[in-house]
């Protein structure tokens, strides 16, 4: 069977609405998977004007797994109404549901109603707006799910990224760069590969500092935690190797020498992802008990309700989303 996916709606001022009825309106979308939308069917309703082919929204009361075809979008908005729409605002109801609808999703995905969760985007000010103090998407789900250890990956075309660290300055980011944490990343990147059907992934590590450090003469990180993360790692039998300069590391595995790369923070990663498959990328939440996928762009207010958004990345995220629950199917 196809599995299911639930598909949560993100803030209805921005894109999501509109993303979601264009993948929905991809038959490629229905041959892989059996979608569930966690939102607004109204709102949803609305957005078909951006996509005539996208299947009517059916609401539910509650989660019915749905069969396959594409008569219409079974929707659920988890006893959370979405406000009146105001396209491009800033709206603390709009956070709300947005943050309930993925906690519903999250259950479903926990109590193996779903196979797997796709998330569209929320606004960290919004959610902060109504009452949440999470930084994102991912930190909601590694608290719900009780992952301590949790990692960020991009998937953009050739490229797998996984960061040991996401949203922080960039001065706490460099004091985060220890060996413990570049090796927990290492085994994570590994495991979450290995779940996709890649055995012994060739995984680089990049460095922190311009030409690796130059043994030493602009920074001691290599030598004093990459290296060491890298050695651990390597004596429990995983392909890694590095630390490789960051100016070089990401173009040798684009063009296939390596299966992940590792990044030392948020910009080092997401720059090159973004350069070569800024509509295609795919944010995945790597080290948690279920599998979650999302798109890798905000909630471009700026454009909201417009017709003019891509939904891209969306629907390689619910492709991705369909061949990681494939691949645990399969094991």
């Amino acid at each position: 069977m196809r599995p299911v996916l639930a598909i949560t709606m993100g803030d209805v001022n921005g894109i999501g609405p509109e993303i979601l009825a264009k993948a929905l309106a991809d038959d490629a979308v229905w041959q892989i998977c059996r979608p569930f939308v966690v939102g607004s069917s109204d709102v949803l309703d609305r957005a078909r004007v951006f996509a005539p082919g996208c299947p009517p929204p059916q609401p539910m009361a509650e989660f019915i797994e749905p069969t396959i075809g594409r008569a219409s979008v079974l929707v659920a908005d988890a006893g959370f109404a979405a406000p009146q729409v105001r396209p491009g605002s800033l709206d603390a109801q709009a956070g709300r549901c947005a943050v309930e609808w993925v906690e519903y999703a999250v259950r479903l995905a926990l109590s193996g109603r779903v196979d797997a969760l796709v998330t569209c985007p929320i606004n960290k000010e919004g959610i902060h707006r109504a009452g949440y103090p999470y930084a994102g998407h991912t930190e909601l789900i590694a608290e719900m799910t009780s992952s301590a250890a949790y990692r960020m990956c991009l998937f953009a075309g050739k490229l797998r990224i996984v960061h040991i660290t996401s949203h922080m300055s960039l001065h706490e980011a460099i004091h985060a760069v220890t060996a413990e944490r570049i090796a927990a990343s290492i085994r994570i990147g590994c495991q979450g590969l290995e779940k996709l059907g890649i055995r012994n992934p060739r995984i680089a590590v990049a460095a922190l500092n311009p030409h690796a450090g130059e043994a030493g003469a602009f920074g001691e990180e290599e030598a004093r935690e990459i290296i060491p993360a890298i050695e651990q790692c390597r004596a429990q039998c995983i392909d890694c190797s590095g630390p490789y300069p960051a100016d070089t590391i990401f173009r040798r595995a684009w063009q296939g020498e390596f299966d992940l790369v590792i990044a030392m923070y948020h910009d080092q990663g997401h720059s090159p992802a973004k350069l070569v498959a800024m509509d295609e990328g795919v944010n995945v939440t790597l080290g948690i008990p279920i599998i979650r996928t999302s798109v890798d762009h905000g909630t471009a207010y700026d454009i909201a309700w417009k017709g003019i958004a891509r939904e891209h990345s969306l629907r390689a995220a619910i492709t991705l989303a369909a061949q990681f629950a494939g691949a645990k199917e399969e094991a």
